[in-house]
């Protein structure tokens, strides 16, 4: 397939890599010329800042921008490319939003945290996809299929709660991290004493359910640990932790009152 793209940041950056081993990246689009060379340098591409530049004769247009840009760029995408399918790699953003300026539109979400420094497992990262038209639906089926083992035809409205989900499940437990980093920082304790616990608790929520796995202070209800933690956090001038510590502590009780 001959593809471009709207975007050069992350996730564009390894899905473009990751395209170009068995298709053609025809062109990387960036308001920021100079990011755009960035991708299209490595992918073989043609790095372009004006819609006006934008190829026609491609197979599909991925736009990858943030979710609050979407809209802006599939109105002006829909004047230059009448019969291209064009789609985002949103999670939290309905097809509805590109269908109604451009018909052969779709998705295509991988559920993945993506850093430039890191490469992607890609075929055991989840792809869903979701298209208006038959032809459409199956192009991306066959692209997801070529990339991962696990693609998933959701709707807008199950995806957007997996990208809810995903926000708790990596966004907030990765804060957790940067707050226990803080933490032992102050002490001078080496964070990686925490890399055994960290693997393990990550390895059980995905191998039981994780309300059944909880642990700790507050699923025992040791309102004396609880107490002295959040009196530790407030002696060292940390109230932001402090509260954060007894918000989550405090739903971790409700969660398990009944037990």
């Amino acid at each position: 397939m001959r593809i471009s793209f709207i975007g050069s940041g992350r996730v564009a950056t390894h899905l473009a890599h990751v395209l170009s081993i068995s298709h053609e990246i025809v062109q990387i689009y960036s308001q920021q010329i100079e990011h755009a060379q960035i991708l299209a340098q490595k992918v073989q591409a043609q790095a372009v800042n004006q819609y006006q530049q934008i190829d026609q004769n491609i197979d599909l247009m991925i736009i990858a921008v943030s979710d609050q840009a979407i809209a802006k760029v599939i109105e002006q995408l829909s004047i230059y490319l009448k019969d291209t399918l064009i789609v985002h790699t949103s999670g939290s953003t309905s097809l509805e939003l590109l269908t109604q300026y451009h018909p052969k539109s779709g998705v295509f979400y991988p559920l993945q945290t993506f850093s430039l420094e890191r490469d992607i497992d890609w075929s055991n990262t989840p792809l869903f996809i979701e298209a208006i038209e038959v032809d459409d639906l199956r192009r991306l089926t066959d692209l997801a299929n070529s990339l991962s083992n696990h693609v998933y035809l959701y709707s807008s409205e199950q995806r957007l709660s997996l990208h809810l989900a995903a926000v708790f499940a990596c966004n907030f437990s990765n804060y957790c991290y940067d707050m226990a980093k803080q933490v032992v920082d102050a002490q001078q304790v080496d964070f990686g004493l925490l890399y055994p616990l960290i693997l393990e608790t990550a390895n059980k929520a995905t191998q039981s359910d994780p309300k059944r796995v909880q642990t700790g202070p507050a699923v025992r209800k040791d309102l004396n640990i609880l107490d002295m933690h959040q009196q530790m956090l407030s002696g060292s001038g940390r109230d932001d932790l402090k509260q954060v510590y007894a918000l989550l502590s405090q739903g971790i009780i409700q969660r398990h009152e009944s037990e």
